[in-house]
């Protein structure tokens, strides 16, 4: 039983102290994100994949953690914008990397994207 117990504890204390280092962006904000804002967030999202918060996946190459950097600063809109066709090697894509932002602006003030409210994420 106790040994069951510290596989739990051994599981959970990651998550916990994950939830405490990745703060969401607070929705009903009355202007969006700024550009400090922005460059701050996604700073401490790579601070928290290179000290392995989000697992050795996210630091196997530069691309994962890009993407994991993304899914950092706003996982419903990394799902919205990069869900069905992550970032590739190489692959330079500013089109989705400016709707990714200004989804990002739009979720900082409570606003939806494709019909649903961003306080249901």
């Amino acid at each position: 039983m106790a040994a069951t117990q510290q596989t739990w504890a051994a599981l959970l204390l990651p998550l916990l102290i994950l939830a405490s280092h990745v703060a969401p962006i607070t929705p009903q904000s009355s202007r969006p994100i700024s550009e400090r804002e922005w460059r701050a967030k996604k700073s401490l999202c790579y601070e928290n994949i290179d000290n392995g918060l989000w697992g050795w996946h996210c630091r196997s190459s530069n691309i994962v953690r890009e993407n994991c950097a993304l899914r950092c600063v706003s996982a419903a809109c990394y799902n919205e914008i990069y869900g069905n066709d992550p970032l590739e090697e190489g692959e330079v894509d500013i089109r989705r990397g400016r709707q990714f932002k200004y989804c990002v602006q739009r979720e900082s003030m409570g606003e939806s994207i494709s019909g649903k409210s961003f306080d249901d994420y």
